[in-house]
């Protein structure tokens, strides 16, 4: 079984940064306090690797070797086993999300925009789980019917997913590696749950953020302290059981600052990141009601639009109604997600 241990592999970045228990964290985003773990110039690459928090929970037995082998995975990631192992983590107080980071990337301020492009994406290993909790997911109470969690162990064969439907068939599907999580430190003193995602970024959760992708995030702490986690091999829009194919990526990225007036002044006049794809600007909503996560991405693409673009909201809202796809993000993260998708083809 090939496993992409650390310190061991390819590494396409400048860096390379490895999720050794001294630059993770577990369940708890960086915050205002934080000290980052490496430092970096802005407009150079990072290889990061990241562990996926499936296979290491409390209520999995904290003890992946365990856990994988009991589905016949008889090897699993050194440092996901470290973790396990030694850090310290309060599931009854903090999210379950393990993140690798803070990164400091030099000449970062408060107010400008620091991009994160996608430039590689490397499994780590040929599975990974799929998850649903009693009491979370789109049908909390309904799945699982009884108190408790159920966790499915997926592979990776041929290039695509298998899920086991426990009869001996299988559930195949296309495989779309992205992160689940990247985010700034927010500019805050207090604890920083790793569930919800808001305007640091965090636990966004968009399946479009795969390879070749762009996100901007709001800087709000001088250096930025960049982080990431939550490795996904594939995630339909809305991650309806709770997790999807949480599998653990090394990823390469480039993160540039942004600092002129333009970005700025549509960063600050937007309330979430924005993104784009090689096709797509992407616009997002976040707030605990979905509907209210509509609006607020509806508003914001009508600003993007017109900040970027120059379009009237009176049109932006027509074309938004003809010709933009509204998706939900995800509806399981207690803030729940929606990214309007425009095409660049599009626009003037």
């Amino acid at each position: 079984m090939q496993l992409l241990q650390p310190r061991e592999g390819t590494v396409h970045g400048d860096a390379y940064l490895p999720a050794d228990l001294d630059s993770i964290a577990w369940g708890l985003l960086p915050n205002a306090t934080s000290r980052p773990v490496t430092k970096v110039a802005s407009g150079s690459t990072i290889t990061i690797d990241t562990v996926s928090h499936e296979g290491i929970l409390e209520d999995q037995g904290r003890d992946p070797a365990a856990f994988f082998a009991a589905s016949g995975i008889p090897a699993v990631l050194a440092d996901a086993a470290a973790v396990a192992r030694d850090a310290v983590h309060d599931p009854a107080a903090q999210g379950p999300h393990v993140v690798t980071g803070p990164i400091a990337v030099a000449g970062a301020q408060p107010g400008d925009v620091l991009e994160v492009e996608i430039l590689a994406l490397d499994r780590r290993a040929p599975y990974g789980v799929i998850s649903n909790r009693h009491g979370k997911g789109a049908l909390p109470g309904e799945y699982p019917a009884t108190p408790g969690t159920v966790s499915l162990v997926a592979t990776v064969e041929d290039g695509r997913g298998v899920l086991p439907v426990g009869d001996g068939r299988s559930l195949r599907f296309p495989l779309a590696p992205f992160l689940g999580i990247m985010g700034v430190a927010a500019a805050t003193d207090q604890p920083v749950h790793s569930v919800p995602p808001g305007p640091h970024g965090g636990n966004i959760d968009v399946s479009m953020l795969g390879l070749g992708a762009s996100l901007y995030l709001p800087v709000q702490v001088p250096g930025a302290l960049f982080y990431t986690g939550d490795p996904h091999f594939a995630m339909g829009d809305g991650e309806v059981a709770l997790t999807a194919f949480e599998a653990p990526l090394r990823a390469t990225v480039r993160l540039t600052v942004h600092a002129d007036p333009a970005i700025r002044a549509l960063a600050a006049a937007l309330a979430t990141p924005f993104a784009e794809t090689a096709t797509d600007h992407l616009v997002l909503g976040l707030d605990r009601d979905l509907d209210e996560a509509v609006k607020q991405a509806t508003r914001n693409a009508l600003t993007f639009l017109n900040e970027r673009h120059g379009v009237p909201p009176q049109v932006g809202l027509a074309y938004l109604s003809a010709a933009a796809d509204f998706r939900i993000s995800q509806v399981v993260d207690i803030v729940k997600g929606v990214h309007c998708c425009i095409r660049k083809a599009d626009l003037p």
